[in-house]
């Protein structure tokens, strides 16, 4: 052997020469939550889109989107709390939330569990899940910071709902001791719109700059994260910097529709489709950070929204625009529009750019499919409702998933997914379109049972018609509220 080689080759087994970690072992993550984005705004799931959205698409042209994928419940609450915890939102008392937070001590999140393999965790954006408040001059415990988070700035919930303050790490940055009044935009229902309700508001917070001021921070972590730090010893990426997750939770296109002078007047639907182009422009801005500093390869970015839309019928005939992309009904609701999301992963050498797969996937599934990807096993307690797709990422859409079971914004509707079938505890929508609760005829059906692969727009309700399809459902859900999941 010649001596250059054998020299090399113990050079190398000396252990002198540190190799990076391959990028695609332990990624950097980035989870892009919008906010009450239906399924046929982006134009990579509604050809007929009316809303540009180019950045958002440029994520499925390289990477791979999901058609059957499920926020675990139709609010904003309900979905976050899914996708943190791996577990279905009636699992815990879910509107308790204005005062008291949803996550309980000691519960696995998608964060904890990225830092135990040493990862940088930051979440920027909408919370929505709950402080311990004991008034707002005082720290605010429960939150990001106490489930896993590293770092955290943003708000305690969305931009209609008062107080308005950002909150950096566990404290306010300013209380908020003045007063906003509340505000509505003609020409629209009471809730869309430049909506917003009236309340205390910090001096530092204007809602026009809240979108913008998110994305500004997620760049600043992306720039901060991707220099490696001195004498770093804990698990690298391709540049020496340790791995990152960060969870951006975006209050938007959620009201109040406030698209900045550059985006007014530049779509074809009104202030929302404005406000959607302005979404669609920030995300690009974290994109192009990513690329910049050099970690758009080896960086796994999850775009998806919270629940559906607050569009209705009228909207779609007014604009010719069709904010659920065919789905039946909107935002909370059990029927399809209020959940059924638009999902995309892009995950550099290891997602065949430009695929689709139809798996069915809940928020759920982020939990078991990191840690998948992480290498690593879920303790027994967490996660009780998460299924890994990660197969499907791989190219395997093959394996079913265990049925969903989720409850919809109103009158204690329930609904369970398994495989084509789709039962609905109740009639109506169970959520926001009406009728949203109606009582059932003597001789009529009880709920609602739909065969989705035939019928994806729920027009055709087979309840009588599968009285056993029927039991065997209300069977299976009942099984999964009962069991001792905690």
């Amino acid at each position: 052997m010649p001596s250059f080689a054998l020299s090399l080759l113990l050079f190398l087994a000396s252990g002198f020469l540190v190799l990076p970690s391959v990028a695609a072992d332990h990624p950097n993550i980035l989870i892009i939550l919008v906010d009450d984005m239906g399924y046929g705004d982006p134009g990579f799931n509604n050809p007929n889109s009316r809303i540009a959205t180019p950045h958002i698409d440029s994520l499925a042209a390289e990477g791979m989107r999901f058609i059957d994928a499920h926020a675990p419940g139709p609010l904003c609450h309900m979905s976050r709390y899914g996708l943190l915890t791996g577990r279905f939102p009636f699992r815990t008392e879910v509107n308790r939330w204005p005062t008291q937070p949803l996550i309980e001590a000691g519960q696995m999140t998608i964060a904890s569990l990225a830092k135990t393999k040493g990862y940088r965790t930051a979440m920027v954006g909408k919370w929505h899940l709950g402080f311990r408040e004991n008034g707002y001059a005082q720290p605010l415990p429960g939150g990001p910071m106490d489930c896993g988070f590293d770092q955290f700035f943003g708000i305690r919930a969305s931009t209609d709902i008062p107080p308005y303050f950002y909150i950096r790490n566990d404290r306010a940055v300013q209380p908020p001791t003045d007063h906003i009044e509340a505000n509505n935009s003609e020409g629209w229902s009471p809730i869309q719109g430049a909506f917003w309700r009236k309340g205390g508001i910090a001096p530092d917070l204007a809602l026009k700059d809240v979108l913008p001021t998110f994305t500004d921070e997620a760049i600043q972590f992306i720039n901060q994260a991707s220099s490696p730090p001195p004498n770093n010893q804990s698990p690298v990426t391709n540049n020496g910097a340790k791995p990152w997750l960060l969870y951006l939770a975006y209050p938007a296109p959620h009201t109040p529709w406030l698209p900045s002078p550059e985006f007014a007047g530049k779509s074809k639907v009104g202030i929302y489709g404005d406000f959607a182009m302005m979404v669609d422009h920030e995300i690009g801005r974290v994109l192009t950070a990513l690329k910049e500093t050099k970690r758009a390869d080896d960086t796994l970015v999850l775009f998806t929204s919270d629940n559906g839309p607050v569009w209705y019928d009228k909207d779609v005939e007014r604009f010719v625009h069709d904010s659920s992309g065919g789905l039946r009904g909107m935002k909370g609701d059990a029927w399809e529009a209020g959940h059924r999301m638009p999902f995309l992963v892009r995950w550099p050498g290891q997602v065949k750019p430009g695929t689709t797969s139809g798996r069915t996937v809940c928020f759920t599934d982020l939990l078991a499919t990191f840690a998948d990807i992480l290498e690593t096993k879920l303790p027994p307690e967490a996660g009780p409702d998460s299924s890994s797709f990660l197969p499907a990422l791989k190219g395997d859409s093959s394996a079913a998933r265990s049925p969903i079971v989720m409850q919809s914004a109103r009158n204690g509707t329930m609904m369970i997914r398994d495989g084509d079938w789709k039962l609905i505890n109740h009639l109506g929508s169970g959520g926001f379109s009406q009728p949203n609760h109606r009582k059932p005829e003597p001789d009529g059906p009880q709920g609602q049972l739909y065969n989705l692969r035939d019928d994806l727009a729920e027009e055709h309700n087979l309840y009588l018609e599968e009285p056993e399809t029927v039991a065997r459902l209300n069977a299976a859900m009942q099984r999964i509220i009962e069991a001792d999941q905690k």
